[in-house]
């Protein structure tokens, strides 16, 4: 007989299998953060520190205009306005990519899926300073409002005039976003 317990134990064998070969590429446990750090560096050149535990920063950009600069970079299921900020030890920018905006419905039945549906830049000391004057509360899951959200944003618009993607960027991100639909969720 063939429980809910048995298909759950079939399909988590089949995800630890797809974990396998995600980590044989990425050279890292199969996690969304890993991942995405993974991605990022690829296609936006970053240099990733030699230890993934390294505080704060995960990586340095190697070339264009942010050559050298520090980055945090986050991969979250769907876009909140939450970010995971360390105030005592800031990266000069987090690049965050997130699925799509959360519909406010509650999480049971749905799924967070890893794929890429916009990506923002911020200036992680210009963006602290904000937090600050507003007196909001800094560190795991930092509210952000929704218009800083807008102005970072640097895919699939192009609102952050203090980078833009190139056209081989805005490719390579699509490759993962093109493959999910909107009733997934």
């Amino acid at each position: 007989m063939n429980t809910e317990l048995d298909r759950l134990s079939e399909v988590l064998a089949e995800m630890n299998a797809i974990g396998n070969r995600i980590s044989d590429i990425t050279g890292r446990p199969a996690t969304i953060g890993h991942t995405g750090e993974y991605i990022a560096s690829r296609i936006f050149d970053i240099g990733l520190e030699e230890s993934a535990s390294a505080k704060a920063i995960d990586g340095r950009f190697r070339s264009g205009k942010l050559a050298g600069r520090t980055v945090n970079i986050k991969w979250y299921g769907k876009l909140e306005y939450m970010l995971d900020i360390t105030p005592d030890e800031l990266p000069d920018f987090y690049l965050v990519m997130t699925g799509p905006k959360n519909q406010g419905a509650a999480s049971r039945g749905g799924i967070r899926p890893w794929v890429i549906s916009h990506v923002f830049l911020f200036k992680a000391e210009e963006l602290v300073r904000e937090l600050r004057a507003r007196g909001v509360k800094i560190g795991t899951a930092t509210s952000v409002v929704k218009h800083e959200w807008e102005a970072a944003e640097i895919y699939p618009n192009q609102r952050n005039l203090g980078f833009r993607p190139t056209e081989d960027q805005m490719a390579q991100l699509l490759a993962f976003g093109a493959n999910w639909a909107e009733d997934w969720f």
